[in-house]
């Protein structure tokens, strides 16, 4: 018998996860409303960061950094029944400390040579992205595996391919001249889309679970 304290820590932890995304996503709509100066095409959501107003965007990265601990933990309390799923939830923790990093270390704006502060910003903002891209994909393995998450199937996929076709097209876009900025918040909205997805889809089974466990 399932003990569903267990299942209720989980949903917790996923609407932890839930209300974190949601304050990533709040700090980054707010800057561009406090930063109208910083022209969209040619300025990445981490250029939020320097300048007036700076704190709201380090603390928008500290809210991802916390979804990301939260939904590992939730996941590994919903006792994941596969070694893929334990590597999404590992991924996860990857992501979160690399956002800590990012919140910690702002990037580099303008056309000054490069600070070491900054390219710890950029290493991170690396490690950020291919840590959550595999997380997806991991995700999209784990619910043709688990049956529990088998009602997700369909949006992990469709949310995984359009994390990566967005990430491809920031990777094209990243030249002078090119709208890379656009192509940055593209893919930031897929992301947030995803990260509030499956916290969202964690925190409703768990709590289905911990109902069938009373």
């Amino acid at each position: 018998m399932k003990n569903p304290t267990i299942e209720t820590g989980a949903s917790r932890l996923a609407g932890l996860a839930v209300l974190a995304f949601a304050g990533f996503a709040a700090g980054i709509a707010l800057m561009h409303v406090l930063r109208p100066d910083y022209a969209l095409a040619n300025h990445m959501v981490s250029d939020y960061a320097v300048g007036p107003w700076g704190a709201v965007m380090t603390g928008a990265f500290a809210c991802a950094s916390i979804g990301c601990l939260a939904l590992a933990i939730g996941l590994v309390r919903s006792r994941l029944v596969s070694g893929v799923g334990w590597l999404v939830a590992a991924l996860f923790v990857v992501a979160a400390v690399g956002l800590t990093v990012t919140a910690l270390y702002p990037t580099d704006v303008g056309e000054g040579p490069p600070t070491p502060t900054g390219e710890i910003h950029t290493m991170s903002f690396l490690v950020n992205i291919l840590s959550i891209v595999l997380a997806s994909i991991g995700l999209a393995i784990v619910s043709f595996r688990d049956a529990r998450w088998r009602t997700y199937r369909v949006g992990s996929v469709v949310l995984s391919l359009l994390l990566i076709v967005a990430l491809v097209v920031q990777i094209k876009t990243l030249h002078r001249g090119m709208p890379y900025g656009l192509a940055n918040r593209a893919f930031v909205v897929v992301l947030v889309t995803w990260l509030l997805s499956t916290a969202w889809t964690l925190r409703r089974l768990s709590l289905g679970a911990a109902a069938r466990s009373a």
